[in-house]
């Protein structure tokens, strides 16, 4: 993952900490959204090690439970969490911690916040309403995030305009759509969010 090449990361972290060049400083980023849009997908294309995966099949028992409209075909679900490692450069180390869709495991996403820096939020365009929860979340908790819509096989159903309106977004949280198994499209989403961190903190 060549994150190397960006300026974002030139002289601090996206928390403002000067490098003071001992071990690598690292960050936490979430990965959330609904059941079924391509959280798993994201850190397992940008994650430069085998991503850790804690995905059971779905039986029968979660009938009437999990809400698998719009995503029939799926057959696995993480029931804990994802998780990956980027090394951007030898000062600056990303993990990435994919959190559970359903309601049922929404109580986990409290333990995993904790000492997050930003989050990703993946959106399906034909279920933009499963998104809501996690922006909630972030914005509940003063968590910077980036919105990354996930354009299955590069079909986009609405403009983004569109659906900034629908998901009620700051005009300052960026918006980033393809497809979420292009490591290119994760990369984006991670720099894209770097950068609103360092505003951010250059705000603050």
């Amino acid at each position: 993952m060549a994150f190397a090449d960006s300026d974002a990361f030139a002289d601090s972290d996206p928390a403002g900490r000067a490098y003071d060049g001992s071990a690598p400083a690292a960050v936490k980023i979430l990965v959330a959204g609904g059941f079924g849009v391509g959280k798993t997908t994201l850190v397992g294309a940008v994650s430069e090690v085998a991503p850790l995966r804690t995905e059971e099949y779905l039986t029968v028992a979660s009938v009437g439970v999990d809400d698998v409209e719009g995503v029939e075909r799926k057959a696995t679900t993480t029931v804990a969490m994802d998780f990956g490692r980027i090394m951007v450069n030898p000062r600056l180390v990303i993990y990435l911690f994919g959190t559970p869709g359903q309601e049922r495991f929404w109580f986990m996403w409290n333990d995993l916040v904790h000492g997050a820096l930003g989050a990703v939020v993946i959106a399906d365009t034909r279920r933009l309403e499963t998104s809501f929860a996690s922006i909630d979340f972030f914005e509940s908790r003063g968590i910077p995030f980036v919105i990354g819509v996930n354009c299955f096989h590069g079909h986009q159903e609405r403009t983004e305009q569109e659906i900034r309106e629908a998901l009620d977004l700051d005009p300052e949280v960026p918006l980033v759509m393809g497809d979420m198994r292009q490591r290119s499209v994760g990369r984006d989403l991670l720099l894209a969010l770097a950068e609103h961190l360092i505003a951010a903190n250059s705000v603050t």
